[in-house]
C-alpha cells in the first residue's frame, strides 16, 4: 500500500493517457541499469538459498552508487522525459513470492525520485528472467512447464507491485519481465540453441510460456483495480528480439508470435537493440549502420505495431555497449557512435517508437556526483530528439585529489565485494594508492583483489612487500583481529589496467569500514590532502614507514625530515 510519503504525482482518478499518447510523451529514455537489478548467486530456484538472500546493500554490489534524487533531476535538465529502473525480486522474496518490506520501500524511493520530476518511470521484473550462468539463474523462462510451476508466485509478485503503486497516475507504467528465455537460454529465438539451431516442441512452448506470462502479468495488475484497471502496461516479444537480420527464417518469429495480452488501448511492446557498428574491429561504414537501423524500425512496425500497439526500445546501444572500460565503441570509435546513435533517436522518433538507452551518460562514480561521463553522447541524444538548437544541461566531474569508496561497515563475500569502478581512477591521476581500513577473523580471512571486469588479480605492495592478488591480514598483522589500516599500491602496469578496467576487493571473512583511493599524474600519492591519522607515514611510492625518512607523506603532507 502507498505510505504517508506517496510520491505528490499519485493521483485518485483513473488513467486517461493511451498508450500510443504515452509512447509520443515519453520524449527520450535512459536506464537506470546495474543498480536496483543488480544481483548476484550461485544457487538455484531450487534451493532456499536462492529466495531473497540479499539486502539493500544488493544496490551497490555491482559497482554503482547508492540512487539519489539529484541523479534523476540532472537526467531531466539534460533533456531527458522518462527513466526505466530494472528491479531484481527474487533476492528481496521469499519462495511463496512474498516481497521484503523494506526493498518494496526502497523501489518507492526510487520511483518516487523520478515521478517527483515530472517525468515518465518504468518499473518492471529483470533479472528473475535472462539467462542461466554460474553467478545466475533465473527462475523465469518461456516455457510451458515453467510457466504452470510458476504462475502463482509471478502473479502474486506483480499483484504486491500493483497493489503499491496503484494510485499513480499516467506517467507510472510497469513491465511485465524482461528478456525471457527459453529452457536452452536461446538467444536471437526461440530454440536456436536447440541442435541444428531449431526446435519445434522448444519453440512453441516457449512462445506460448512466454505468450502465458504476459497475459497472466496484464490480468494480474487490472485486478487490483484502481489507477491500474487502465495502467499502461507494457510486455516484452521473447528475449525482447526485435527481429533483424535475415540469416534464419525464425528470426521474425518473436514478433510474429507476439500475442496481444488484452484489447488494444492500454499495452505497449518492447523490444531491445544493440546493433554492431564494427565487425572483426574494423568500424563499418555508416551507411551501412544506417541501413541496419532502417531494418529494425521496418521490422517493428510490420510485426509489432501492426498488431494495434506502440513500441519501445526499453533497452538499446551498441553492441559494445558493456564492453567495459577502455573497450566499448564510445573509447574506440565515438564519431561513429554519435552519428549512430544521432540517426536512431531522430528515426525511431520519426516512426514514434520512444528509446531508453542502456545505462551509459552516468557510470559509477559519476552518479553520485551527480555528473555525466559521457556528456557529448547525453548532448547528442538529447538534440537528436529534441532538435540542434536545444540547450540542455550536461555538469561533468572535475579532477579529484581523492575518493571515499566506502565509510560504513561492509563485510566482504567471495564473488561479492566492493568495487572501484575505472572512472575513479581515471579522475584521480595515472597511479594510485588505496587505503583499506578494515577488522577480520583469523585463520580464514583473505582479502583478495580483481581487476573489476574479474579477468585477473593483480599484483600489489603493502608496505614494500609484494603480493599476487591475495593478503591474509592474520599472516601478515597478527592474530588479534583488530582493526587494522594498511595501504596498497601498484605497480606502472597494473596502474594502468586500473584505469581501463577498474578494481574489485573481496574476500572472506574480513569487514571493511573504509575504503579511499589517493593519487596523482605525477606520482602515486603526492599533493594528497585528507583527513588521515597523525601517525600515518608513507614513502613517495605508497609504502608504509615506521617513521618519517628523508622526503615522505606525513598526516596527508608532503615534507622532508633529516
Amino acid at each position: 500500500m502507498l505510505t504517508a510519503s506517496m510520491s505528490v504525482w499519485a493521483q485518485e482518478v483513473q488513467t486517461t493517457e493511451t498508450a500510443q499518447e504515452a509512447v509520443k510523451n515519453m520524449g527520450l529514455g535512459w536506464n537506470l541499469g546495474n543498480t536496483l537489478d543488480a544481483n548476484n548467486t550461485s544457487s538455484t530456484p531450487d534451493d532456499d538459498a536462492y529466495w531473497g538472500a540479499a539486502d539493500l546493500t544488493s544496490e551497490t554490489c555491482w559497482g554503482q552508487p547508492v540512487t539519489k534524487a539529484d541523479l534523476i533531476t540532472m537526467m531531466k535538465n539534460a533533456g531527458i522525459g522518462a527513466i526505466r529502473v530494472p528491479v531484481t525480486w527474487y533476492n528481496h522474496m521469499d519462495e511463496d513470492g512474498n516481497v521484503d518490506e523494506a526493498w518494496m520501500k526502497r523501489v518507492h524511493t526510487v520511483v518516487d525520485y523520478v515521478i517527483d520530476n515530472d517525468m515518465y518511470c518504468i518499473i518492471n521484473v529483470h533479472h528473475d528472467t535472462g539467462a542461466d550462468s554460474d553467478s545466475h539463474h533465473s527462475w523465469i523462462k518461456a516455457d510451458e512447464e515453467n510457466y504452470t510451476q510458476n504462475k502463482t508466485r509471478f502473479e502474486h509478485l506483480w499483484a504486491q507491485i500493483a497493489e503499491e503503486f496503484k494510485d499513480y497516475g499516467d506517467k507510472l507504467l510497469f513491465e511485465g519481465y524482461n528478456e525471457m528465455l527459453d529452457k536452452l537460454n536461446s538467444w536471437c529465438y526461440a530454440s536456436f540453441n536447440a541442435q541444428g539451431q531449431y526446435d519445434a516442441a522448444v519453440a512453441k512452448s516457449a512462445y506460448k510460456g512466454l505468450n502465458s506470462y504476459a497475459k497472466s502479468f496484464v490480468e494480474t495488475v487490472r485486478a487490483t483495480g484502481g489507477n491500474n484497471a487502465t495502467r499502461n502496461l507494457i510486455v516484452n516479444t521473447y528475449a525482447a528480439a526485435n527481429g533483424s537480420g535475415n540469416w534464419k527464417t525464425y528470426l521474425t518469429d518473436p514478433l510474429t508470435e507476439m500475442e496481444m495480452p488484452e484489447a488494444a488501448g492500454h499495452i505497449i511492446f518492447e523490444v531491445h537493440c544493440y546493433p554492431s557498428i564494427a565487425n572483426n574491429g574494423l568500424s563499418r561504414s555508416i551507411t551501412e549502420i544506417k541501413r541496419d537501423v532502417d531494418d529494425i524500425i521496418d521490422k517493428v512496425n510490420t510485426h509489432l505495431v501492426a498488431k494495434g500497439a506502440p513500441v519501445i526500445f526499453g533497452e538499446w546501444g551498441t553492441s559494445g555497449v558493456d564492453a567495459g572500460a577502455g573497450a566499448t565503441d564510445y573509447d574506440l570509435r565515438r564519431e561513429l557512435m554519435l552519428q549512430f546513435c544521432d540517426y536512431f533517436v531522430s528515426q525511431s522518433k520519426a516512426n514514434d517508437i520512444a528509446t531508453f538507452y542502456w545505462m551509459g551518460l552516468s557510470d559509477g562514480i559519476t552518479r553520485s556526483i551527480p555528473a555525466f561521463s559521457q556528456a557529448d553522447l547525453a548532448e547528442t541524444l538529447a538534440k537528436a530528439y529534441h532538435g540542434s538548437d536545444f540547450e540542455g544541461e550536461y555538469p561533468v566531474m572535475e579532477h579529484m585529489a581523492s575518493y571515499e569508496c566506502l565509510s560504513e561497515e561492509k563485510p566482504l563475500e567471495w564473488g561479492n565485494g566492493i568495487t572501484i569502478n575505472s572512472d575513479i581512477f581515471r579522475n584521480i591521476g595515472n597511479s594510485f594508492m588505496v587505503e583499506l581500513t578494515y577488522t577480520y577473523k583469523p585463520d580464514e580471512d583473505d582479502i583478495q583483489l580483481f581487476y573489476a571486469d574479474w579477468s585477473v588479480k593483480p599484483s600489489f605492495y603493502v608496505d614494500g612487500k609484494e603480493y599476487e592478488g591475495d593478503y591474509n591480514p592474520s599472516q601478515e598483522v597478527g592474530e588479534d583481529g583488530g582493526e587494522k589500516t594498511v595501504s596498497i599500491t601498484f605497480d606502472k602496469a597494473t596502474n594502468e589496467l586500473l584505469l581501463k578496467k577498474g578494481l574489485v576487493i573481496h574476500g572472506n571473512d574480513v569487514t571493511l569500514s573504509k575504503v579511499i583511493v589517493y593519487g596523482h599524474a605525477e606520482s602515486p600519492i603526492k599533493h594528497i590532502t585528507s583527513d588521515r591519522r597523525e601517525d600515518a607515514v608513507y614513502n613517495l611510492q605508497g609504502q608504509r614507514m615506521t617513521e618519517a625518512q628523508g622526503m615522505c607523506i606525513v598526516n596527508g603532507k608532503l615534507v622532508y625530515v633529516k
